[in-house]
């Protein structure tokens, strides 16, 4: 009777399951901020479009983003997480043993992280050394020893006599965001190997060189502004002198009131992003739980908004917003992929 009782109830939570899937008629997404206005324009063109209410979007940041998504599967977590960087093994293996465990993976395009400041003050010409003197916590002994001394660097002339005599203060994302994880791989650590000492730490001590090049001072310098990269434009508009982190397509809508800086002579533009002479770019995604589709009403029809030629393709509604196109030929493998809900393998 006890055995009857138990598998008595285990059926009947399997068929209480759609009910409790069914009392949210929405797309849940979180995530990256830098992704949020790309996916904010497809959902509110869905709403507009089909029968389905538009999906509810959160920018959380990449990382808060994938916590959230990795909780488990059901009404009270997300369906979606936007995420400016590819999803870590970690994260990975903390969906899987919370039961998330067919995720489709779904690359969007390109962006650039840029480094920016008011159209009031002249636009800085840094090379990524510059960036990384200026902002990691520790750095090699100025006086030319193969030491590391905590960053002494006050002034951008410190770092590099051909720069401004300006205070170093730089804006920009918290730990939690995709934009820093992507920033500090791409631009601090650029910088970082331009050291030949520290370059041939990775192969003899890889945990104590990814400190070292991925540690971003704590001593004012630069200040965390949190997920919103809008609060960032605003912030550098009302401290010309300062310099902000944000993705490209926040100063290709705030083109009057910031500007980019170079990095390894090139500007920031779609073109430079496009063919990669601008270094500091990296891949957007989102993913989606395979297990939601079909129960959360739209999941697949804005997947397919999503990846229609006519949001993500060359001349689609998405470049209008900054976003960087992948070529036609990705488009097609990764569209493709989506049809199929091609869970991820890592």
């Amino acid at each position: 009777m006890k055995k009857l009782l138990m598998a008595a109830a285990c059926v009947a939570s399997f068929s209480l399951a759609p009910q409790a899937f069914a009392n949210r008629d929405h797309i849940m997404v979180v995530g990256s901020s830098t992704v949020f206005p790309f996916s904010k324009v497809v959902a509110e063109r869905f709403g507009r479009k089909t029968n389905f209410k538009a999906p509810k979007i959160e920018p959380t940041g990449t990382g808060g983003g994938f916590k959230e998504f990795c909780k488990g599967v059901g009404i009270s977590t997300p369906d979606v997480s936007n995420a400016s960087r590819r999803i870590k093994s970690s994260e990975f293996e903390d969906c899987q043993k919370n039961g998330v465990k067919d995720i489709v993976e779904v690359l969007i395009g390109y962006d650039g992280i840029v480094i920016a400041n008011s159209v009031k003050a002249k636009p800085m010409t840094l090379e990524l050394k510059d960036i990384f003197l200026a902002l990691a916590k520790k750095v090699p002994d100025p006086k030319g020893t193969e030491t590391l001394v905590d960053n002494p660097y006050v002034t951008w002339k410190d770092v590099n006599p051909a720069l401004p005599a300006t205070k170093i203060e730089v804006l920009g994302p918290p730990p939690t965001s995709g934009t820093r994880d992507a920033f500090v791989e791409l631009a601090m650590e650029g910088g970082c190997k331009t050291f030949p000492w520290i370059k041939a730490m990775k192969g003899t001590d890889k945990s104590k060189y990814k400190a070292l090049c991925h540690g971003i001072r704590e001593d004012g310098a630069y200040v965390e502004a949190g997920e919103n990269d809008n609060l960032i434009v605003r912030k550098l508009s009302e401290s010309p002198k300062a310099l902000g982190i944000f993705g490209f397509s926040f100063l290709d809508q705030n083109a009057d009131k910031v500007h980019a800086a170079k990095v390894g002579g090139h500007a920031p533009t779609f073109e430079s992003i496009s063919d990669g002479s601008y270094i500091v770019s990296r891949p957007l995604y989102f993913y989606v739980k395979a297990a939601h589709v079909g129960v959360i009403p739209g999941i697949q029809e804005f997947l397919a908004e999503f990846t229609n030629d006519r949001a993500w393709g060359d001349e689609g509604y998405l470049t209008d917003k900054g976003l960087i196109p992948l070529s036609a030929k990705e488009r097609a493998k990764v569209g493709a992929s989506v049809k199929k809900l091609e869970s991820l393998s890592l």
